[in-house]
């Protein structure tokens, strides 16, 4: 049964899905930027990112940035897949970025493994500060923080405890 306070993926299935949604897109970026199956997986992999938003420890107001991200992003995903002009999509994804980079920071800074804090930071501030001075500089810029970002997803992986997760209700009450 669908219930609001049931764990669906446990943290390190959590950062997994992403991290091997996102895998051959990052390759894609260094080797064949335009593939047509790119927008698809996006839409897929930042889907998937709802689960880690959800599981990872963080204030509401970070939170609320990483589905602001999600839902910008799949929104840009969409919006080249029906030949909007690219311009405009661009913008759209570099906003969510920004979002991005918020969530990533703030929830890595409250992280227990000094991994995650030093790679989320470094990556949020890479993702979110592309998105500020993208005009300047290439896009080739931007896939440093792909590796980044799927660094992080290992990272969180990895350090995650394995014991069965509690429903979300009993964590708010502990």
């Amino acid at each position: 049964m669908l219930t609001s306070n049931r764990v669906y993926l446990n943290l390190r299935w959590s950062a997994i899905l992403p991290l091997l949604l996102f895998t051959p897109a990052v390759v894609a970026f260094f080797v064949a930027p335009d593939v047509w199956w790119g927008e698809y997986l996006g839409i897929f992999f930042h889907l998937a990112i709802l689960f880690l938003v959800s599981r990872l420890d963080a204030a509401q107001w970070s939170r609320a940035c990483g589905y602001a991200w999600v839902a910008l992003d799949v929104l840009a995903g969409v919006l080249m897949i029906n030949g909007i002009d690219y311009e405009i999509a661009w913008t759209v994804r570099l906003g969510a970025h920004v979002m991005a980079g918020v969530w990533i920071v703030s929830s890595s800074l409250v992280a227990r493994s000094w991994v995650i804090r030093t790679i989320g930071v470094v990556t949020g501030l890479w993702l979110a500060g592309y998105s500020l001075v993208a005009p300047q500089l290439g896009e080739e810029f931007l896939r440093p923080a792909g590796i980044l970002i799927l660094v992080w997803f290992g990272a969180i992986a990895a350090t995650a405890n394995t014991r069965r997760p509690q429903p979300l209700a009993a964590m708010q009450e502990a």
